[in-house]
């Protein structure tokens, strides 16, 4: 009776682990571009790098970027941080490159310092591309606010 029972009992958490692992996944993938753009960076704002990088290309460059933005969120102050997750994310402007690549600018409520996100469309699936926020090639921090001018090259 007992290996009965406890066989009973691994199929049962067997079917639960599956269950949600496929939850999971399908929680972090995103529709389009711009749902992508906004799962990821309201991961980050709330503190939750792990779940932000289900949103971003893997690749070293990224993945080493992110540790260092949570390296630097894990030294904020605790207004600091609760003032970064309830901040609302602000669009701007956005330019699909091509069919699997697309630039917007934005910015949170809380700073409000507008920047430059590319997302890519890679195997089927929207990501974020991290590295380009800090490598393109125009300063944002120079954004004229009273105009749509900044690193989408029209």
């Amino acid at each position: 009776m007992k290996p009965i029972a406890i066989i009973s009992c691994f199929f049962l958490f067997s079917l639960i682990a599956c269950n949600n692992s496929d939850k999971q996944a399908n929680e972090s993938k995103s529709d389009n571009d711009m749902d992508a753009a906004r799962n990821f960076l309201d991961a980050d704002l709330k503190g939750k790098f792990r779940n932000a990088s289900t949103y971003m290309l893997q690749d070293s460059t990224n993945l080493g970027y992110l540790a260092v933005t949570e390296r630097k969120y894990q030294t904020l102050e605790a207004v600091k941080k609760d003032s970064l997750k309830n901040a609302s994310l602000r669009f701007f402007d956005t330019r699909q490159v091509n069919d699997s690549t697309t630039i917007t600018i934005f910015a949170n409520s809380y700073k409000n310092d507008r920047d430059t996100l590319r997302i890519v469309r890679k195997n089927g699936q929207w990501l974020v591309d991290l590295k380009y926020l800090f490598e393109h090639d125009m300063d944002t921090s120079n954004y004229n606010q009273g105009n749509k001018i900044d690193t989408i090259h029209k």
